[in-house]
């Protein structure tokens, strides 16, 4: 089936388009809670995902309780900075769903609460708050590729003009 992005009431256009895009280069399906703190026919989504975004495998639900009706037994990992271990210290499985919150606020610590061992952090330095949600994105959805052997990917790449 393939890994999943769930991000949480995204606020930013261009994160989600930027996010969408990934999922396509890395054949990730992306789910979407609303609220949504745009319209997905914005011109932003569609210029930060480019043409990629008719390719994108989405689904949209009304909210998270929605989310898990419609994937029970979802096998999530809840990205935040609240977390004890980093995203690096869980096996991820070839289905795993991958979840970010929205960039005011993150996930609700309700949920947080609920799933303590399915909480991941980036590490980083300092009194940064947290990193852009389309780079945690990539950062989190390409060690879960690494860890299941980037499966059905290209690992291969050649020079356009030249030969090496």
């Amino acid at each position: 089936m393939g890994l999943n992005i769930v991000l949480y009431e995204p606020e930013i256009p261009a994160n989600t388009g930027n996010i969408g895009r990934t999922c396509v280069a890395a054949g990730a399906r992306l789910h979407l809670i609303e609220p949504l703190g745009f319209h997905l026919s914005e011109k932003a989504i569609k210029r930060a995902g480019m043409d990629y975004w008719k390719e994108l495998d989405v689904t949209r639900y009304l909210n998270w309780q929605d989310f898990l009706e419609k994937n029970p037994g979802a096998d999530v990992y809840m990205a935040t900075t609240k977390a004890r271990q980093t995203y690096t210290d869980v096996q991820y499985g070839p289905d795993s769903y991958l979840m970010f919150g929205k960039e005011s606020a993150g996930i609700p610590e309700e949920i947080l609460k609920e799933n303590p061992s399915r909480c991941v952090r980036i590490p980083m330095v300092g009194d940064i708050r947290s990193l852009n949600l389309a780079n945690s994105v990539a950062i989190v959805l390409y060690e879960a590729l690494r860890q299941n052997k980037f499966a059905h990917m290209e690992l291969k790449g050649q020079l356009h003009r030249l030969h090496w």
